[in-house]
């Protein structure tokens, strides 16, 4: 899997840019502040689930789910990146209950 774009630069190159929305454009409907956005879209911040329904709400056909599992995906691509580097002791498995 390759890596996965951040939700910010989804929502520029996708939403804002194609729109001709300035961040301050932006985030005045989102009802943020310039700072915020500017930060989301450049990958300095995630998409919060507060994030993610103001985003839903204001691009009509975008959903809650669509940013969370954008920013998941990308959340979970980079953690695959640094799991080598995590020292684990594995635990076996719990024994499996049988029915009759």
């Amino acid at each position: 899997m390759h890596n996965p774009p951040h939700p910010g630069e989804v929502l520029l190159e996708l939403y804002l840019n194609p729109l001709g929305l300035t961040i301050t454009a932006a985030a005045a409907g989102l009802g943020i502040t310039r700072k915020a956005l500017s930060e989301l879209v450049n990958g300095h911040t995630n998409v919060s689930r507060d994030m993610a329904i103001r985003l839903a709400k204001a691009f009509p056909h975008t959903d809650i789910r669509l940013w969370l599992d954008l920013q998941s995906q990308h959340d979970a691509w980079h953690a695959e990146q640094r799991a080598e580097a995590i020292d684990v002791k594995p635990f076996a498995m719990p024994p499996m209950e049988t029915t009759v």
